[in-house]
């Protein structure tokens, strides 16, 4: 289940809650018992690196001059 981040407009605290996806925007009351917070934006990290064997080629994207588009490149 995701945790996601909430702030409260009343004393400034910042606390986490773990909730189902559709409940994301629910209300969220603070520790303190203040009804007035907000979800704040998070930013999600993947670990793991480009470096293995798996990782795709460099360019060939297609587009102008990839060969798709007749303009001779």
């Amino acid at each position: 289940m995701p945790r996601y981040e909430y702030r409260c407009r009343a004393c400034g605290a910042t606390f986490e809650l773990r909730r189902p996806m559709a409940q994301s925007n629910a209300p969220a009351p603070c520790p303190a018992g203040h009804g007035d917070t907000v979800k704040l934006l998070s930013t999600v990290s993947v670990g793991g690196s480009a470096q293995g064997g798996d990782a795709p080629a460099a360019g060939g994207g297609g587009g102008c001059c990839g060969g798709a588009c007749g303009c001779g490149g």
